[in-house]
Formats: structure tokens, C-alpha cells, sequence
């Protein structure tokens, strides 16, 4: 340490500039050694109110966004709709390591994929088409008898446990009813007539070969086995489950409650969080989405129909009936409509990959939160500003109740979701420039065409100079309300996304 400080002289300075927000440091570093020159290294940080820096010197140009490339589309993509309710995809899931990607549908089916094992590259890079490598039966459907209620055997969410080892697990749900499956592999049998030779019955010894059973190789088979099921613990349907960073514990949450589970216990949960009232009528609220912190295993995140975002502790207490931190942004009262309320209800919560920020999704907008600011989003982007004057066209017809996920990059610089017309948009965090696209067959490798949806005025201003390069535009009469992508995923190390439109999974890639 003594030679560093002989070696090495750090100057540091602090600026305030009227115009900035966040006050900067500039370090300047005079490294002197024994070689005849010396260097300087500069580096620029911003410093918010919590104390956090940020380095933003050698950040460089903010990326434009990644060019997506049509890779794969599995189901039935012809023109006639051919299929049925139970066909239509109801949730996409990457595994931790991006190997495998599981989605359920309305028919309580999962499909796993795996990726191309095959040792193929395309454009310098490894194969990134997935494969079917498992089908199961998850749920089936039910009939509570006590409340004569009907249970939709529709799979509501897919979690991956990380990989510990040949095997892999997962974690389904329906309504009611959450299950840990096995995910195994079975490529050798024990040979036929390679037993000992079968003894007499009324013989004491026997003279013979003795003869070792042996092992053969046979036909790849993977089975899905039930080794858990966790029921009865929830009264309303189950909307979000969340595998904590422990790896032993994972979380169940409904409309009103949120339970925590042991892994190994399927008997007994403990309620951390009860929003129910005494009386029903007095209920304001519900639970939209949960999820556990990527890192932290005490802490927790569950989202409202009322637009709030809730961070509990369960060092705090056991029921976090009072929460760590709550996120909310003002309403503006000018702004305020009949649809308003309808607009703010959360759908999705997703934590960043590094436990920093929050994203969260809206009917019409994604925001991203710093966990160190609760007053407003330090990030908004418009998902379709377009629709905000169909409201009342998307309240009768019951559109204006879907509920859209969001997602991550692997790097968290990026960020998914879906809109109508099979329409998804991807954003540049920072200054970058949003895109959209339509899931759509196309030629595989092929970069994409961008769309955009505008209106009259716009759409006339616009038609001088386009050309065929331009990306394509849509009017907002045109679009299609019962294509939609509700759910989509991202690779948790490459650009590869996997949306899910009606019975279809698109999958997109930047090679």
C-alpha cells in the first residue's frame, strides 16, 4: 500500500454546475512510476442523494438499440386461426443460464425448449434456435365444491430454480395450486437377459456363469416429474410466484395476500403480507405482482391496482403489514379521468439484475424506479400514447384491462415489453432511441423493419421522402386488438427475447 501512495498522487475535485442536478467529482490520477512518462487517468462520477456514484466518463455514446433479427416462430402461423383457447400462451420463462426457455398455456401445458446443442454457428456466433425438449401436463382442471367454483387449469407463471445439478426444476402455477417439478434425463437402461441366472425354486445351489447386470445406452428421454405440490394456502387467485435468492424459500401471492414457502414443506406457509380488509367493502386495492430481490433474500417487492410499489423487510417484521419504502408518483389533478385508476394498476414488477432499480409496467407506460427515490420514476417511456384517446373504445371492449408484462437485458440497459398488432418495443436506457417492431414471420438473419404507429397529421407530414428503407407505419385505426404480446422475456446473457402472440412464440436475436 506504502509503494502505491509513493507511485501515485490522486487529485480530486468537485464541481456544481447551475445547470446539473448532481453535483460531479473529478478524479484526476498522476500515476508516476519508474518509466520516463507519466500518465493521467481522468474520471468523471455523478453523485445522487444517496451517496451513490456513478462513472460517466468512459460510458461513451449511448447505444442506439439492438437491430433484431427473426429467428424462430413455433405454432401454427397460417392465415386461418386454427386454434383453440387452450393453445394460447399464457407465460414465457428463460432459465437462469438461458438454456432452456418454458412456456405454459391456457390448457395447463408447459413446453420446455432447449437450445441447439448441435455445436452450429451462424455469423461467428453459436446456433441460438431452440428446440422442444419437453411437453408435461402441469394442472388440470378443478372444482372447488365448497364455493362451486370452476378452477382454469391456465398456467399463470413459470419460475426456473437455478441448476445445481443434471437435473432441473421449476415452479408452475395455476389459480390455485403451485407445483415444483423435476426435469430429468434418462439416456441408459439396464440391458435385457443381463441378470444372474434365475435359481430353482426348490434348488439350494447352482452351478453356472455368473452373469453382471449391464448398462446400455438408449433413446434420449426426458421425464417431468411432480415432486411438490403446494395447495390449499391461497383463498383468491394466484397471480405472481418469486423463487428467492436462497435458493430454499419462494414466494406465492394473490389477490390479496402474499405467502412464503419452504421448498422441502408443502404443508405450511407463513402469510407476510394480509391486505385484506375486515370488511370487503372498505377493499380499495388489490395485488397486482411479487417478486423477490435478485440478491437480497429478506427483501421483497409487491405492486397495487392503485399504481403504488411496496418494498418490504421481513427483518422488520414477520407480517409486513407496513412496508420498508413505498413508490409512488404523484397524480396530476388536471390529468385525472374515469379511466385513470384503470391506467395506473400495475401489471408487472421485475427488479434489475443488480437489485439497483425497478421497472415496472403500466397500461400505457414502463418506469423505471431508484430504490434510493421514492417520490416519482427516475425513467418513462410512452408505450402507445397512441391509444390514450381509444380509452373508452378499449373499456368496451374489455382491452383496457390486459395486462402487460416487462423485462430486463441480461446487461440491464435495455428494457422489453409488449402492445397490440403483435407489436413490441424495446428502450435504450439513457438517450438511446426506442424502437418497435411486429412479431411476424420473416426470413431468418434478416434485420427487421421498424413500425410506427402515428396519426392523420402526422402520417401526412411524414410521406414526403420516405423510402424504402423508412420504417413501416400503422394508423392507430388499424391495429389489431386481439393480436397482442402480453408476455416477453429476455436471454439473461445474450440479445435473444422470446414473445408470446396468442398460440405463437416468436423468438429474435441480433445475429
Amino acid at each position: 500500500m506504502f509503494d502505491f501512495l509513493d507511485k501515485h498522487t490522486i487529485f480530486c475535485e468537485v464541481s456544481f454546475a447551475l445547470n446539473d442536478e448532481l453535483p460531479r467529482i473529478t478524479i484526476v490520477s498522476s500515476i508516476s512510476s519508474h518509466l520516463p512518462n507519466e500518465e493521467t487517468l481522468t474520471m468523471t462520477m455523478e453523485v445522487d442523494d444517496a451517496g451513490t456514484s456513478m462513472d460517466t466518463s468512459d460510458a461513451g455514446p449511448i447505444e442506439s438499440g439492438v437491430q433484431w433479427k427473426f429467428s424462430q416462430v413455433k405454432g401454427n402461423v397460417d392465415g386461418e386461426d386454427t386454434h383453440t383457447e387452450a393453445d394460447i400462451i399464457s407465460c414465457v420463462e428463460f432459465s437462469h443460464d438461458g438454456e432452456y426457455l418454458a412456456t405454459g398455456d391456457k390448457g395447463g401445458r408447459v413446453v420446455i425448449f432447449q437450445r441447439d446443442q448441435s455445436g452450429k454457428y451462424v455469423n461467428g456466433c453459436r446456433s441460438r434456435e431452440y428446440n422442444v425438449y419437453s411437453t408435461f401436463q402441469s394442472h388440470e382442471p378443478e372444482f372447488d365444491y365448497l364455493k362451486s367454483l370452476e378452477i382454469e387449469e391456465k398456467i399463470n407463471q413459470i419460475k426456473w430454480l437455478k441448476k445445481k445439478n443434471a437435473a432441473n426444476f421449476i415452479l408452475s402455477t395455476n389459480d390455485k395450486t403451485v407445483k415444483l417439478w423435476k426435469i430429468s434425463e434418462r439416456e441408459k437402461k439396464v440391458a435385457e437377459n443381463s441378470w444372474n441366472v434365475h435359481r430353482r425354486a426348490n434348488q439350494q445351489q447352482f452351478v453356472g456363469q455368473l452373469t453382471i447386470p449391464q448398462i446400455v445406452p438408449m433413446e434420449l428421454i426426458v421425464e417431468a416429474s411432480p415432486r411438490r405440490v403446494y395447495g390449499n394456502a391461497h383463498t383468491y387467485h394466484v397471480n405472481s410466484i418469486s423463487v428467492n435468492s436462497d435458493e430454499e424459500t419462494f414466494l406465492s401471492a394473490d389477490d390479496l395476500r402474499i405467502n412464503l414457502w419452504h421448498c422441502e414443506i408443502t404443508n405450511e406457509s407463513f402469510n407476510i403480507v394480509d391486505i385484506k380488509p375486515a370488511n370487503m367493502e372498505e377493499l380499495t386495492e388489490v395485488i397486482t405482482a411479487a417478486e423477490f430481490h435478485p440478491t437480497k433474500c429478506n427483501e421483497f417487492v409487491y405492486s397495487s391496482s392503485k399504481g403504488s410499489i411496496r418494498l418490504c423487510d421481513m427483518r422488520d417484521r414477520a407480517l409486513c403489514d407496513q412496508h420498508a419504502k413505498l413508490f409512488e408518483e404523484a397524480e396530476d389533478p388536471q390529468a385525472r379521468s374515469f379511466f385513470s385508476e384503470i391506467i395506473a394498476s400495475v401489471s408487472d414488477v421485475k427488479f434489475s439484475n443488480d437489485g439497483r432499480y425497478l421497472l415496472t409496467r403500466d397500461y400505457l407506460t414502463v418506469k423505471v424506479w431508484d430504490l434510493n427515490m421514492e417520490s416519482s420514476p427516475v425513467e418513462t417511456y410512452p408505450v402507445h400514447e397512441h391509444l390514450r384517446s381509444k380509452l373508452c373504445q378499449l373499456y368496451e371492449n374489455d382491452s383496457i384491462f390486459d395486462k402487460f408484462e416487462c423485462g430486463w437485458s441480461g446487461d440491464d440497459k435495455h428494457i422489453i415489453t409488449g402492445s397490440y398488432h403483435n407489436l413490441f418495443r424495446t428502450f435504450p436506457r439513457g438517450n438511446g432511441e426506442p424502437k418497435m417492431w411486429e412479431a411476424r414471420p420473416g426470413e431468418p438473419h434478416v434485420p427487421l423493419r421498424t413500425r410506427r404507429v402515428v396519426t392523420g397529421a402526422a402520417r401526412q407530414k411524414r410521406r414526403v421522402g420516405i423510402t424504402a428503407t423508412d420504417e413501416e407505419e400503422l394508423s392507430p385505426d388499424a391495429l389489431d386488438f386481439s393480436k397482442k404480446i402480453l408476455h416477453a422475456t429476455w436471454h439473461p446473457r445474450e440479445n435473444i427475447i422470446a414473445l408470446a402472440a396468442t398460440n405463437n412464440l416468436y423468438i429474435f436475436s441480433d445475429v
